[in-house]
């Protein structure tokens, strides 16, 4: 398992661990990024931090591999596509992906043990290797259910734990993808009233004809993408680039580039903003990101029937139209992880009346489009942890420089073991 540690700048009292979430995302790269984004806190004065890569995951052995060497961004595209539109794959399809999968990532023994509950137990090696009796824990997105998972399995070995942009450790697939859906629509349209305060809106002045504008500049793309970079831009390249655009407000500027970019005849813009979340270098390659993250979650999660999965798509795109990709992607479509070599070992609900833990810390952005607010409220009313609510827009807060109210806070807990006061607030 991959390690890297960024030494206390003064008297360490212990490590910070750290997850960005993903799953999939490298906990070397993010180690080093919160260090960086902490450079001035106390947290990084008093903690040694601490990032790993998860089995599967990055530069760990072995990584999962299910379509390409090193993962380089054709493989990425084929990720990109099972996700977004879950073509209408047949059976014998879903089986040759959990093969390719096996074949490349170190066989069906390795796909096995890709689960959050697995990862939770190598964390708690890490802590001991550490040399640390209890756990200090900073896990973001993905990383508070690998947070809540591992205060279920060891509540007497956690210290203190800040679970930034919480899961609902109740909501399964289904439920948490069409809350997702709606905060995406919601981050969408304040992406386009920001835009219609400024001069040649791409998306108009008229918040009713916001969804109908976008499609005008996306769809003609199907059968004319343009170019970008040293690629093409198609609508489900655009769609994907402007959903990831939308989890930061830094962002959105961009994005809205990017749209007048294409009435000109070009997609650069929004091509490097995949780029840009992929990690990708000049010449494409890139972390196993997606692929890591297709294959943890086809260990932890249910899977859906056809019928369900159709059902999930249509009910998806009536709560976000803005990633209504045009075509008809609801018949047929099978779960790609039908065939995985175990059934799901996650649990939902997880994390439930857990004994002896200690005081936690939830963080929660109220405009978070990618874990909504109200999932982050269940997750510290089901902890008993303290809740600290953030007002804005975006995904994920603590490190990142937006809020210096978030990072001193953070900083008392993580230190002084110190919780907000009920109702605590900061503003972004």
């Amino acid at each position: 398992m991959a390690v890297l540690r960024v030494a206390a700048r003064g008297d360490a009292i212990g490590s910070l661990v750290f997850n960005p979430g993903g799953p999939g995302m490298s906990g070397l790269t993010g180690g080093l990024a919160l260090s960086q984004g902490l450079a001035d806190s106390r947290i990084t004065e008093r903690f040694d931090i601490v990032g790993f890569d998860p089995r599967g995951v990055g530069a760990t052995q072995p990584a999962v591999d299910c379509y390409t060497e090193g993962g380089d961004a054709d493989g990425d595209e084929a990720f990109e596509e099972l996700g977004r539109l879950a073509p209408q794959l047949t059976g014998s399809e879903t089986r040759a992906i959990v093969e390719r999968c096996a074949d490349g990532s170190g066989g069906m023994h390795a796909l096995a043990q890709l689960g959050t509950r697995t990862t939770a137990k190598d964390m708690d090696v890490l802590r001991a290797v550490l040399g640390e009796e209890k756990l200090t824990f900073l896990g973001q997105s993905y990383g508070t259910r690998l947070g809540a998972v591992y205060a279920e399995e060891f509540p007497d070995r956690v210290r203190a734990m800040v679970l930034d942009g919480g899961i609902d450790p109740a909501q399964g697939k289904v439920e948490r993808s069409l809350a997702a859906y709606e905060g995406f629509q919601v981050a969408f349209e304040a992406m386009a009233a920001s835009c219609a305060d400024q001069d040649d809106c791409p998306l108009g002045t008229d918040p009713a004809g916001w969804t109908a504008a976008f499609r005008a500049i996306v769809y003609p793309l199907r059968e004319d993408p343009v170019p970008a970079l040293d690629q093409e831009l198609g609508p489900d390249e655009a769609i994907w680039a402007v959903s990831t655009g939308l989890t930061r407000p830094t962002t959105w500027p961009r994005i809205i580039d990017g749209l007048r970019e294409i009435r000109r005849g070009r997609g650069d813009e929004l091509m490097q903003l995949l780029h840009d979340y992929g990690a990708r270098d000049a010449d494409g390659t890139g972390p196993n990101t997606l692929e890591a993250q297709f294959a943890i979650n086809c260990t932890d999660e249910e899977r859906l029937t056809p019928e369900q999965g159709a059902e999930l798509r249509e009910a998806g795109y009536e709560r976000a139209p803005f990633l209504d990709p045009g075509v008809d992607v609801t018949r047929g479509v099978r779960d790609p992880c039908e065939h995985w070599p175990v059934e799901p070992d996650l649990g939902i609900p997880y994390a439930q009346d857990v004994d002896g833990l200690p005081a936690t810390l939830v963080v929660s952005i109220t405009g978070d489009p990618t874990t909504p607010h109200e999932g982050a409220v269940n997750l510290a009313r089901t902890l008993g942890s303290a809740l600290l609510t953030v007002e804005g827009d975006g995904h994920t807060v603590v490190g990142t420089g937006r809020s210096p109210c978030v990072d001193e806070l953070a900083a008392a807990y993580l230190i002084d073991l110190t919780v907000p006061d009920d109702g605590a607030t900061c503003t972004l």
